[in-house]
């Protein structure tokens, strides 16, 4: 043992131009955004109604979905993970469906559900109860398309996590509810983190779904994503203000996402 540090390993000199390409399309649209920028009136823009009421909407139910997600989705993500029956591969895939499907099918697919002429909407109309463009509306469709993202980061970390804890503690006579308590769920925690703040951030930017069974009514249902949308119709430079407003509030959680990740790994 000599004690030298292993070489660095060094991608392929063949992939730095895909690489630098890929890099391009992601980051020339934003700056040719920021271009775009009227500095004259940004300010009055980020500090208008439209704007703040958008991004307090948007981050009220973003919260209130992510927090959705995790009382219903962390369960999910357990069964998964720890059940064995058969098909299971089937109920996993319709986990996934929200993943692949365009938001606006997600939207259409709540709207016939939960609208007054759907199955449970129209029990619900009878009580008095109405989703479709509420800002329920909107917490639901954003936890529509945002919990599998939860869903398939705590079920991964579960499946590659040894489940011998699990067992020793069913072998010493805990019941399965403390096992889950004090075992199962501290093995989830450098997950959590990192997937919490993942689905909050699917939840912020979602467009497709809430447009559809919620609508866009100010301060009600129109968060930031719709804002951006109805604006640029009317006041180009008010929706990039808007979108920087997005951008800064990505960054931010893009950040989180990898202090926890870090965390986690720590």
């Amino acid at each position: 043992m000599t004690g030298r540090r292993a070489p660095a390993v060094r991608p392929p000199r063949a992939l730095w131009v895909p690489a630098v390409l890929a890099l391009a399309l992601i980051v020339l649209p934003v700056l040719g955004l920021l271009g775009r920028i009227d500095p004259v009136r940004l300010p009055g823009l980020l500090t208008g109604p439209a704007a703040l009421d958008a991004l307090g909407l948007s981050v009220r139910t973003s919260l209130l979905a992510t927090l959705l997600s995790l009382l219903l989705g962390g369960p999910l993500a357990v069964v998964l993970a720890r059940a064995r029956w058969r098909g299971l591969r089937v109920v996993r895939a319709v986990v996934l469906l929200p993943l692949v499907l365009p938001p606006v099918v997600g939207g259409l697919a709540l709207l016939y559900l939960l609208g007054r002429t759907g199955p449970v909407g129209g029990v619900l109309d009878l009580v008095g109860l109405r989703l479709p463009y509420t800002t329920a509306a909107v917490v639901l469709a954003q936890t529509f398309v945002a919990m599998p993202f939860l869903v398939v980061g705590l079920e991964g970390a579960l499946r590659s996590a040894d489940d011998r804890y699990e067992q020793v503690a069913a072998t010493l006579g805990a019941g399965p509810w403390r096992t889950f308590r004090r075992v199962t769920v501290p093995l989830l925690l450098p997950a959590l983190g990192s997937g919490v703040v993942l689905t909050f951030a699917r939840a912020l930017g979602e467009f497709g779904a809430t447009i559809t069974f919620a609508g866009s009514l100010q301060g009600v249902t129109r968060t930031l994503p719709l804002a951006v949308y109805t604006t640029a119709q009317s006041d180009v430079d008010a929706a990039v203000a808007m979108s920087l407003l997005l951008i800064a509030l990505a960054l931010l959680v893009i950040g989180l996402a990898g202090t926890k990740a870090v965390e986690g790994r720590g």
